[in-house]
């Protein structure tokens, strides 16, 4: 069985070791001069490679079409791709939220290892080979690269979305698919910043411990708790990575980014805190008492929205004021813009649509002996290594169901 597979990235590399090793004759196709470029950029160079948890929390991490998902996880979850790693002699090591790294933290220890295993089952690697574009024949498939017309008898596109193109990563595999007779959901970007609407002076700001809420029309959409840092236009941060993928399903301008900087105190609880912190500094200037609350210049945007005068003496604001100062540390608002570039995300939602591929084998319903492995799907997931599993697994089980006799 001769196999292509157009793409040198973790969905395609694993591709090419599974269909080589059920037999298969596999050459593998890469615009870039190295194989694993977007691994290199991924977990800011550690390669954040999986998550160390169950089929069930995996799914539960899956953003899009999770249930798509599920017979591939079935196949390669992520204790099985630990251990072949590990086998293939890469050390590991697992982080806080079950965050898989190499024991190097060094991305391109992944990418070798994944090199070694494609050298050692004989897959031919060619590098700088762009391809033009599939086509239909009577016994297979042609694929045209750098000019040059290719029979295989199974192709599997493991192009990656359109997220960070210098890796390679330009939407080549979407226009295969389409001139293939597929309908792609277009992409949007996901685990991306935020862009705001207001200008603030919060550029750098890290916050931790906070709850983070999207709202359409006064209803909460999504929410997320924990870290988030203030962009020159906007927000980015985990939890707010989180949020983007959460809510980039439909149109986001206009929407309001809420932030209640105290989460784990109750309306009456801040209050209280409020009153004593008033208290201790009953006699200086409103401006200079919520340094023992919050960041320097989150007073000043507190105290800026309160709408309090700035100089007012702290025993002449009133309990009605004290209270308006508690609901804006509560509910910190901002109008959201638009998502970020789809450029700079992490990762593209949308792609080749499931509904034309089959889950079990990732073969096209469309073209028979046609596959579509990793980013190219329209599946992506949140942060922690759920992304890297899901070109990993997809990947795995294309290349295996490619390699079979039909």
């Amino acid at each position: 069985m001769k196999v292509a597979i157009i793409g040198g990235g973790p969905a395609g590399m694993m591709a090419g070791i599974s269909a080589s090793a059920n037999g298969a004759d596999v050459v593998l196709f890469e615009k870039n001069n190295k194989l694993g470029k977007k691994i290199y950029i991924t977990g800011k160079g550690r390669c954040n490679v999986t998550n160390a948890c169950d089929k069930r929390e995996f799914l539960n991490n899956v953003a899009t079409n999770a249930k798509f998902l599920f017979g591939a996880i079935g196949r390669l979850d992520s204790d099985a791709l630990c251990n072949m790693l590990t086998d293939n002699g890469l050390a590991l090591k697992v982080e806080r939220g079950n965050r898989v790294f190499p024991q190097s933290d060094k991305a391109s220890d992944v990418t070798a290892t994944l090199e070694k295993m494609l050298r050692r089952n004989g897959v031919v690697v060619r590098l700088n080979s762009k391809v033009q574009y599939i086509s239909k024949s009577e016994e297979g498939l042609i694929v045209s690269v750098n000019g040059e017309e290719l029979f295989f008898d199974r192709v599997i596109v493991a192009t990656g979305g359109v997220s960070y193109s210098p890796t390679g990563s330009d939407g080549d595999g979407y226009k295969f698919a389409q001139q293939l007779g597929h309908n792609i959901v277009e992409p949007r970007p996901a685990l991306c910043e935020l862009l705001l609407k207001e200008n603030h002076d919060l550029e750098g700001l890290s916050l931790k411990n906070v709850e983070v809420s999207v709202l359409r029309d006064g209803k909460c959409v999504a929410t997320q708790f924990g870290e988030m840092l203030f962009t020159s236009h906007g927000v980015s941060g985990p939890c707010v990575l989180t949020l983007s993928s959460l809510i980039n399903k439909k149109p986001v301008k206009g929407a309001v980014l809420s932030i209640d900087l105290k989460p784990a105190l109750t309306d009456e609880q801040l209050d209280q805190r409020l009153q004593r912190d008033f208290a201790k500094y009953i006699n200086k200037d409103f401006r200079n008492c919520l340094f023992d609350l919050l960041p320097e210049r989150l007073c000043n945007e507190v105290v800026l929205r309160s709408k309090i005068n700035p100089f007012t003496k702290v025993n002449k604001i009133t309990a009605e004021q004290r209270r308006q100062v508690g609901h804006c540390i509560k509910n910190l608002t901002f109008t959201i813009n638009s998502l970020g570039d789809i450029e700079r995300a992490i990762v593209t939602c949308g792609g080749v649509d499931v509904k034309q591929v089959n889950p079990s084998t990732m073969q096209s319903k469309v073209v028979k002996g046609l596959y579509f492995a990793g980013e190219v799907l329209d599946v992506d997931a949140f942060t922690g290594g759920f992304n890297m599993q899901i070109a990993f697994c997809t990947g795995y089980t294309a290349g295996m169901d490619a390699a079979k006799e039909y």
